[in-house]
């Protein structure tokens, strides 16, 4: 059985990957780190760009299956806030709320291709 290359599952992580560079992006302006920036910014335009190409090679089908899966990332999201709120709070010393929302993000990420993973294989 051969996959599809383009999946509403694939957009979804794209997404997601592109809110966890917005999210990293508070962190490089606080800390001075311009080519870090400029660098994350360049690879946020090219996985856009890369997500809307994916979007757009969806089928119909394919393309009603996005919004549950956005928001299935929204909520992973917000798992991921807790957990890394739960496991900042409990086990080190306050961060600046610039890494707080960095590691919350790709926490909630890392939530979300997991649960997708686990979906597909049941």
């Amino acid at each position: 059985m051969q996959r599809t290359v383009y999946s509403p599952e694939r957009v979804s992580v794209a997404i997601g990957l592109c809110v966890v560079m917005l999210a990293a992006l508070p962190r490089y302006m606080a800390g001075g780190h311009e080519t870090r920036q400029t660098l994350l910014l360049m690879a946020l335009a090219l996985v856009g760009g890369a997500a809307a190409i994916q979007w757009k090679m969806l089928s119909p089908e394919a393309r009603q299956a996005l919004p549950s899966l956005l928001k299935r990332l929204a909520i992973m999201l917000v798992f991921g806030v807790l957990v890394m709120g739960a496991w900042h709070g409990l086990l080190t010393d306050w961060i600046s709320w610039q890494v707080f929302i960095s590691h919350a993000a790709t926490c909630g990420l890392l939530l979300h291709a997991v649960s997708l993973w686990w979906s597909t294989r049941e």
